[in-house]
């Protein structure tokens, strides 16, 4: 079982823009089955954990509705509308305590820290945060949601390309060293 921060960034090393849109993302060109893309990567989950802006943009921009069946912890302090009949919570609780919830609702399957650079940061500060995966896209933002606003040291463990996408995967050797970026 490994826990992962996969997303995407801009060049300049934004998940999203000032206004927590992905739009820019959307219009890549990425080969869905070629290297390090999603589909083969999430076929070994068994639950995720989302920061609210980004369930908040899935929820508003997914046209078939919510598409996840991953038993999902959205983290907020506020209260979201949750898609009914969808294995998704809303948590408040400290990423320590809800990382064992989701590591008993894997059952033994990886978990995946979606979206929110600075949610993916609580994780690597309590340690929990394993692997980061970055698909470079090419495009330049200028401000933004930063993919990590932690300093970590990482081990490249594997690089790709996938037709747009300068994909990469790295090993957190340690967690965050300090609060800044």
């Amino acid at each position: 079982m490994t826990t992962h921060y996969y997303t995407a960034s801009s060049l300049d090393g934004f998940i999203a823009t000032a206004d927590h849109s992905l739009d820019w993302l959307l219009k890549q060109d990425i080969d869905e089955n070629g290297p390090m893309a999603y589909a083969g990567f999430a076929a070994g989950l068994g639950a995720m954990a989302m920061g609210s802006h980004t369930f908040e943009w899935v929820m508003a921009n997914d046209v078939g509705g919510w598409s996840y069946t991953l038993p999902t912890w959205v983290f907020s302090h506020r209260d979201l509308e949750l898609p009914e009949g969808a294995p998704v919570q809303v948590t408040r609780a400290d990423v320590r305590d809800v990382h064992a919830e989701m590591v008993t609702a894997a059952d033994g399957r990886d978990i995946w820290i979606v979206g929110g650079g600075d949610l993916a940061g609580q994780f690597a500060d309590a340690g929990l945060l394993d692997e980061v995966w970055v698909q470079y896209a090419p495009v330049i933002l200028g401000s933004g949601a930063p993919v990590l606003p932690r300093r970590l040291d990482l081990e490249l463990i594997d690089v790709a390309r996938n037709r747009a996408f300068a994909c990469t995967r790295y090993r957190v050797l340690n967690g965050a060293q300090d609060g800044t970026a």
